[in-house]
C-alpha cells in the first residue's frame, strides 16, 4: 500500500477564528424531515413496492414527522402513481408537508409539480451540482452555468406554483455538494437561488446544505454552517437544513455541532438508512435529546413495533449495538457494569421513579422507548455476581442476601462457561434451583412439626432421610425451628457447622404464595455456604434452606 500523502489530501475548511458554536448548546428540537422514502429507498438493493412505502409513510406519521420527502416523482412512474394515490386518497395528515426532489430541468420540473396538484402542503426540493468534481467531472459546467440553471430552475418553480394557490407551497435548495463546495461559490448560489424565489422573513426558503460524502472530522462541518449562517445577507429569510452522511462514522456529531452552529432543520432516516455507510440516523439525534431532558417532537416510546416496520419493509437489519434501536444496548454482559446498573435500579426503586434518571452505564430508562428492564442484564461467563442477582430477582423474584452474591454468581458463571454461551434467564433460574434451592442429597427433611415450649422454646418432632434411604426419627428443642433441627441433627453427626445468617422474603403476593429463605452456615475449618428454600410454609422454607446450605458444605 503506498503512502496516503501520495493519494489523498487533508480537508480544507474555512476559516473561523472566532467561531461561537462550541460554547453552544441544544436546547430545542429542529424541524425533522424524514428522507425514508426517497433517500433511504433508492439504496436498498429491493426498493419498497407501492403498498411497503404506504405502510412506511403512515408509520412516519405517527412517530411525528411533519416533513416527509416521498419520492422523485419525475424519475419515474411508480414515483409519480405513489405521489398521486397520497394526494388523491387523503392519506397526507393535514399538518404534514409532501417533499419531492427534482433536478433543475424544466422537463423534470414540470412533471414534478403536476404530480403535486391538489396537495395542502409540499415541500419542492431543487438541487443542482455545486461542487468542482461533480461540476467538471460529472456534467462538464462552470461556475456561471451551474448558477444560471439553479436560477432557471428556481423561476420556473415559482411561476408553477404560483399558479396554483389553493396549496401552500415552499421551496427548499441544495447545492450539492455543500461540504465540498467553495464555500464564497455555495453562499453565492444559495442567495441567487433566494432572490429567485423571492425570499424574505415572511416566504422563507429551505437552504439544505448537504455532507453528502463526509469529508471531515464534525467540527469542521460546524465552522461551515457557522461560517454560511453568519455570511447570509438575510438570515431571517432561510430555514438552514442539515443533510448529512456517515461515511466517516461521524454523521451523527455533525449534525450535532451544526445545530449548535446555527442550524434550524434536520434530514435524515430511521436507523440511519441511505448510500454506502448511510444518511444520518434520525433516531439517534432525536432520542440523544430525549436523553439531555429535551423534547424532540418526535414518538419513539415504541421504538421495538418502528423497527419491526423498518426491518420488513427495507429488508434492512438495525444491528445489535445500534444506539438505542439494537437487541444489546440496553445490556450488561460485564459483572461490574452488571452490579453498577443493579445498584442503581434498586436506588431508583427507593427514592421513586419520578426522580431524575440516574442509573450507571444507562442514558435512558429503557422503558422510555418500549424496552423492558429483563434484557438489560444478561449472564455469560464474564458476567459477575451482581448481574446473576439482578435476573434471579426481577425475573424470579428471588432477593438474594448481598452476600451470597459471590458463590451464586461463581457457580453459575462456571456454568456458563462449561456450556460455552450466554444463558437465558430460564437457564440461570434452573441452574439456581438445582444448585441451591431445596437441595435434598444426602440429607432430606422429610417431615416437620412443633409446639410451643415455654420460656420462648419449641419442642420439635423431625423426621430426616440420610444416606442409604434410613429415615431417622427425631425429637429436640430450640428458641427456633432452625436452632432446633439443628440440636436435633447435632448426635447424629449431621450438624457440624454453626448457622452465619438467616433471611426470607415472600416470593409473591397472594394467599398461595411461595416464601424464599437464606441461609449460610459454616463448618469448623472456616468455610461457608449458602442454601435456599422455597416452600409455602415461610418456616418449612428457613429449614429446607439450612438442610441445602448443610447439604452444600458437604
Amino acid at each position: 500500500m503506498d503512502s496516503p500523502r501520495q493519494t489523498y489530501r487533508p480537508f480544507e475548511t474555512v476559516r473561523l477564528p472566532d467561531r461561537r458554536w462550541p460554547d453552544a448548546r441544544i436546547e430545542k428540537a429542529p424541524r425533522w424531515c424524514s428522507v425514508d422514502l426517497r433517500d433511504g429507498n433508492q439504496a436498498l438493493a429491493i426498493p419498497m413496492n407501492v403498498p411497503e412505502k404506504h405502510e412506511l409513510f403512515q408509520t412516519l406519521c405517527r412517530i411525528g414527522f411533519k416533513e416527509i420527502e416521498i419520492g422523485f416523482p419525475s424519475a419515474s412512474d411508480t414515483e409519480f402513481a405513489f405521489t398521486r394515490e397520497l394526494i388523491e386518497k387523503q392519506l397526507i395528515p393535514e399538518d404534514v408537508s409532501v417533499q419531492v426532489l427534482v433536478q433543475a430541468r424544466e422537463h423534470l420540473i414540470r412533471r414534478t409539480i403536476e404530480s403535486l396538484k391538489g396537495a395542502r402542503r409540499a415541500i419542492v426540493h431543487l438541487y443542482t451540482p455545486t461542487n468542482p468534481a461533480q461540476r467538471e467531472i460529472v456534467f462538464n459546467l462552470s461556475k456561471a452555468q451551474v448558477l444560471e440553471m439553479a436560477v432557471n430552475g428556481t423561476r420556473l418553480i415559482r411561476e408553477l406554483t404560483d399558479a396554483l394557490p389553493d396549496t401552500h407551497w415552499q421551496l427548499e435548495f441544495s447545492p450539492e455538494t455543500f461540504v465540498l463546495t467553495e464555500p464564497d461559490y455555495a453562499l453565492e448560489v444559495c442567495e441567487a437561488v433566494a432572490k429567485a424565489w423571492g425570499a424574505s422573513a415572511k416566504r422563507q426558503i429551505i437552504l439544505n446544505l448537504p455532507l453528502t460524502v463526509e469529508a471531515g472530522t464534525p467540527n469542521t462541518h460546524a465552522d461551515q454552517i457557522e461560517w454560511f449562517c453568519r455570511h447570509l445577507s438575510n438570515r431571517e429569510m432561510a430555514i438552514v437544513s442539515l443533510h448529512t452522511h456517515n461515511d466517516r462514522g461521524t454523521g451523527v456529531a455533525a449534525t450535532e455541532l451544526g445545530l449548535m452552529a446555527g442550524a434550524d432543520r434536520v434530514e435524515g432516516t430511521l436507523f440511519g438508512n441511505g448510500e454506502r455507510t448511510g444518511n444520518l440516523d434520525i433516531v439517534t439525534v432525536a432520542l440523544n435529546m430525549f436523553s439531555h431532558g429535551i423534547d424532540p417532537k418526535l414518538d419513539f416510546r415504541n421504538l421495538g413495533a418502528i423497527r419491526e416496520v423498518y426491518e420488513r419493509v427495507t429488508r434492512m437489519s438495525v444491528h445489535d449495538r445500534h444506539p438505542y434501536g439494537g437487541d444489546l444496548v440496553f445490556t450488561a454482559f460485564s459483572g461490574s457494569h452488571q452490579d453498577a446498573i443493579k445498584k442503581g435500579m434498586d436506588r431508583r426503586a427507593k427514592i421513586g421513579h419520578d426522580a431524575l434518571w440516574d442509573v450507571p452505564y444507562l442514558t435512558i430508562d429503557p422503558m422510555d422507548i418500549g424496552r423492558s428492564y429483563e434484557a438489560i442484564i444478561r449472564i455469560n461467563s464474564q458476567s459477575g455476581k451482581g448481574g446473576v442477582a439482578y435476573v434471579l430477582d426481577r425475573e424470579f423474584g428471588f432477593d438474594l442476601p448481598k452476600l451470597m452474591h459471590p458463590e451464586v454468581g461463581n457457580l453459575i458463571g462456571k456454568h456458563a462457561d462449561q456450556l460455552g454461551k450466554e444463558l437465558s434467564p430460564a437457564e440461570i433460574h434452573d441452574c439456581f434451583r438445582a444448585k441451591f434451592v431445596n437441595v435434598s442429597h444426602p440429607l432430606e427433611l422429610v417431615e416437620f412439626d412443633s409446639d410451643p415450649a415455654g420460656k420462648g422454646m419449641v419442642a420439635c418432632r423431625i423426621k430426616v432421610r440420610v444416606p442409604g434411604a434410613k429415615v431417622l426419627d427425631l425429637r429436640a428443642e430450640g428458641n427456633g425451628p432452625i436452632s432446633a433441627l439443628v440440636h436435633a441433627l447435632e448426635p447424629h453427626g449431621w450438624a457440624g457447622f454453626t448457622v452465619k445468617d438467616y433471611r426470607s422474603h415472600a416470593l409473591a403476593s397472594g394467599s398461595e404464595s411461595s416464601a424464599a429463605a437464606y441461609v449460610c452456615v459454616q463448618d469448623a475449618s472456616g468455610r461457608k455456604a449458602w442454601g435456599c428454600g422455597v416452600d409455602a410454609n415461610i418456616e418449612l422454607a428457613g429449614l429446607k434452606a439450612l438442610v441445602s446450605a448443610a447439604n452444600r458444605l458437604g
